[in-house]
C-alpha cells in the first residue's frame, strides 16, 4: 500500500507497518481515555501472536500523521481487510450488493480494535483539529489502492461528530451495558429493580454457584494453568459462534504479560477442576466484558460470571458502566440497558454510497423504535 500526499509541508500522513513498529508510550500518548483496546499493549498483542497478520484477513496498515522530526501526532488502527469476520457491525449485505452490481467490495479498510465490539476512540489525537487530515489519509489510502471503502466501527460517542464533519455515513445499533447510578453495592442495584425482578436475579445467582467455587484473578495471579484452562473454554465458544477463534492461544500469554493488572480472569471451579470462566478488561470509564466460555453446561452461570460479577466489580471499582459485549437481549432483564453504538463508513462509489446512505436513514429509524420499545422493558421501578 502506498503513502497518501501530506496535508501540508510540515506534516506526514503515512501508513506504518504495525502498531509495533512505534514505542510504547508515543503511541499510548495519544489516547487520553485509558481506553484498553487502543493501547499499544492490547493491538500488539494481536500482532505479536499471530492473531492479526498473514493468514487473517486483518493486515495491519495502521494510518498515522507525523510531524518534519518524525514525531508521532495522530493515529488510526487500521487493517486491509479481505472479509467482514470479526467486526459486530454487520455489512455482508453491502458487500452483496455491489457484487451484483458489477463492483468488488474487499479488500476494504477496516479502523477497529480487532475483535472487540467496544466502544471506544478511533481516532488517536494530539490535537482533534488533525482529525481531518486523519481522515482524508484514510480516503486516500482506500483511492491508491483500490479499496472499495473505509469504515471505523464502535466509535467513542464523542468522536462521532468528527466523522460527521468529513462527510462520513454514521450507523447506529444498539447494545446492552449496565449503568452504575453511584450504586453502594449489589444490593443497592437489585433495590432499584422491581420486586420479582429482585428476587429472580437473587435465584439466579444462588442457582448459579450452587456447588462451585468462584475466584477472580488478577496481575501475577493469572498463571499459565488458568490460561490453559481458559483457552479451552474460549475455544468452545468460538467454534460455536464463528467456526474458528479469532484469537491465538498465544494471545491470552501475551495479553496477561502486559496488561494483566487490566484484566479480571473469573473462573467457576467444581472441586479443584476450573468448569467455566469469562474475562474482562478494566478502562477509566468502564469495565469491559470480553470472552467466555465452559466444559460444563451450569443453569444461569452464565449470567453469574459475565453480568453479575462484572456489576459487582463496577461498583467496587467506581466504573461508570459494564460493556458486556453485542447483542443479548437477554441482558436486559438483567438490569443492562439498551444503549446505541456509532460506527462511520465512507464508500468510494459515489452510487454505492447514495444507496448505502438510504439504507442508513431508515436503518436508524427502526433503532430508533427499538430503542423506544426496549427502553419501556427494562427491570426497574421506575423510568431512570
Amino acid at each position: 500500500m502506498s503513502d497518501t500526499d501530506p496535508p501540508n509541508s510540515e506534516l506526514t500522513v503515512r501508513l506504518a507497518p504495525s502498531v509495533g513498529s512505534f514505542g510504547r508510550e508515543e503511541w499510548n500518548a495519544l489516547d487520553k481515555t485509558g481506553n484498553p483496546f487502543v493501547s499499544h499493549e492490547f493491538l500488539t498483542a494481536m500482532e505479536d501472536s499471530g492473531s492479526v497478520g498473514e493468514g487473517t484477513g486483518w493486515d495491519p496498515v495502521p494510518i498515522v500523521i507525523t510531524d518534519d522530526a518524525g514525531q508521532l501526532l495522530a493515529a488510526m488502527p487500521s487493517y486491509a481487510k479481505g472479509h467482514s469476520q470479526g467486526e459486530y457491525v454487520f455489512d455482508h449485505s453491502w458487500a452483496d450488493a455491489l457484487h451484483r452490481a458489477g463492483g468488488q467490495y474487499y479488500p476494504k479498510l477496516q479502523i477497529a480494535a480487532p475483535f472487540t465490539p467496544a466502544s471506544g476512540p478511533r481516532l488517536l489525537l494530539s490535537d482533534d483539529a488533525l482529525a481531518p487530515h486523519l481522515l482524508k489519509g484514510a480516503e486516500a489510502v482506500c483511492l491508491q489502492n483500490n479499496l472499495s471503502s473505509a469504515h471505523a466501527t464502535f466509535i467513542d460517542p464523542a468522536q462521532v461528530q468528527l466523522f460527521e464533519a468529513g462527510d462520513w455515513l454514521i450507523r447506529n445499533d444498539i447494545q446492552f451495558h449496565w449503568l452504575n447510578r453511584d450504586y453502594d453495592s449489589f444490593d443497592g442495584f437489585l433495590g432499584a429493580l422491581t420486586s420479582r425482578k429482585r428476587k429472580d436475579l437473587r435465584k439466579e445467582r444462588a442457582k448459579a454457584v450452587e456447588g462451585l467455587r468462584i475466584e477472580r484473578l488478577q496481575g501475577g495471579d493469572i498463571k499459565p494453568e488458568h490460561w490453559d484452562a481458559f483457552w479451552i473454554f474460549y475455544q468452545d465458544t468460538g467454534a460455536r459462534k464463528w467456526g474458528t477463534p479469532y484469537l491465538t492461544r498465544e494471545a491470552f500469554t501475551l495479553l496477561g504479560e502486559r496488561m494483566g493488572d487490566q484484566m479480571i480472569l473469573i473462573l467457576a471451579f467444581d472441586g479443584d477442576t476450573p468448569i467455566a470462566g469469562a474475562l474482562n478488561f478494566i478502562g477509566s470509564e468502564a469495565l469491559y466484558g470480553r470472552y467466555w466460555g465452559c466444559t460444563q453446561d451450569v443453569r444461569f452461570l452464565h449470567f453469574e460470571l459475565c453480568y453479575y460479577q462484572a456489576i459487582d466489580i463496577a461498583i467496587e471499582l467506581g466504573l461508570p458502566r459494564v460493556e458486556a459485549g453485542a447483542q443479548g437481549g437477554h441482558k436486559l432483564a438483567r438490569g443492562y440497558e439498551p444503549v446505541q453504538t456509532h460506527s462511520a463508513h465512507w464508500l468510494a462509489d459515489p452510487g454505492f454510497r447514495a444507496a448505502v446512505s438510504g439504507f442508513l436513514e431508515r436503518e436508524r429509524e427502526g433503532i430508533a423504535t427499538d430503542q423506544l420499545y426496549l427502553d419501556d422493558r427494562t427491570p426497574f421501578k421506575t423510568k431512570n
